[in-house]
């Protein structure tokens, strides 16, 4: 326990924990986004892109960081245009961009000199290998991305849940739409060293999935989508660093199969609050309503017995047995 703590107050590890915090509070806040429009996969195109941002870094001796953020926000301007344009073959476009940026960063690459574990570092992260000023440049482009998801949170919302809507009152949907792309290509470098360019999707978008099982609105999914994508990246990096003398466990990989396993246990709760909703909704209003009345009830419903009430008009229902049971005088109507 001791050679832990040790290891956590190294200074690697302490870049590597800022790291961690800051990538995994703006990736989902920008995927809660992508998630309402149902462009999930696109944090994974933007990240095939970047490859040949980073491999331009490698080859011209510029910082690989910035190389890749020009490269990435060039490719989701061109992603979102041709998704805009709506064209018959604009799928195979996409393809065309997303594995001709991830084949010609690996040429790039070698051109350059520079082995394949060089770039293995961007692929699949490797955080605990963070620079200083890798870590600043982290901090900065988070905090833009961050403030702009929050700042801009109901334009942002209502051009993602409804175009025609924002298009009448008022907001210009091209420069959203080319924001929240923009906005994408950052967080998908700022992810870049912790989980890597082809796991960054992952960290975009499973904790926002998460949050969706247990809340109920557009604020609170975001609020918690942050909140479960920094426990997710802290404790990945954690729980590697706490991995068996002799074992080699990546924090990329880690940091991904946590978000996962939130939302594995999620699941059941998110199911179980949709039933309980259900069940606490109003009955459709009718004309005729119909009631089966018994006359014996085998348990008397109250404050305290413990079954589930529904307000129902001017009296409340009790759910017992699969049915919805209300006292009227001495008998009960049953739903």
């Amino acid at each position: 326990m001791s050679d832990y703590l040790d290891l956590l107050g190294l200074p690697f590890m302490q870049r590597a924990i800022l790291a961690a915090v800051f990538t995994g509070f703006a990736a989902p806040a920008v995927g809660t986004y992508l998630v309402q429009r149902r462009l999930a996969l696109m944090g994974d195109g933007i990240g095939h892109v970047a490859v040949t941002g980073v491999a331009l870094g490698l080859l011209t001796g510029l910082s690989p960081t910035w190389t890749a953020v020009g490269v990435a926000v060039i490719g989701a301007v061109v992603i979102e245009v041709i998704r805009e344009r709506g064209h018959a073959n604009g799928d195979v476009a996409l393809a065309l961009l997303f594995y001709g940026g991830l084949a010609g960063g690996v040429l790039i690459t070698g051109l350059a000199g520079q082995s394949g574990a060089r770039l293995q570092q961007y692929l699949f992260g490797s955080i605990t290998t963070i620079s200083a000023s890798d870590v600043v440049v982290t901090m900065v482009l988070a905090a833009v991305v961050v403030v702009v998801c929050l700042g801009l949170a109901p334009q942002l919302f209502a051009v993602a849940q409804d175009q025609e809507f924002a298009r009448v009152a008022g907001l210009n949907i091209r420069v959203y739409n080319l924001l929240v792309a923009v906005l994408a290509a950052v967080s998908v470098t700022v992810a870049m060293r912790t989980v890597g360019l082809l796991l960054v999707s992952a960290l975009m978008v499973v904790p926002v999935a998460t949050a969706q099982q247990v809340s109920r609105t557009f604020r609170s999914t975001l609020a918690a989508a942050m909140v479960l994508g920094t426990l997710a990246s802290v404790g990945g990096l954690l729980l590697s660093a706490a991995a068996p003398a002799g074992t080699r466990v990546a924090p990329g990989p880690t940091i991904v199969l946590l978000a996962l396993a939130g939302f594995v246990a999620a699941w059941p709760v998110g199911v179980w609050l949709r039933s309980r909703r259900r069940l606490r909704q109003p009955f459709p209003v009718v004309e005729a309503a119909v009631h089966a009345t018994i006359e014996e009830h085998p348990h008397e419903h109250g404050d305290e017995c413990g079954h589930v009430a529904v307000p129902h008009g001017d009296h409340v229902d009790y759910v017992h047995g699969g049915h919805r049971h209300a006292p009227h005088g001495k008998h009960y109507d049953e739903h």
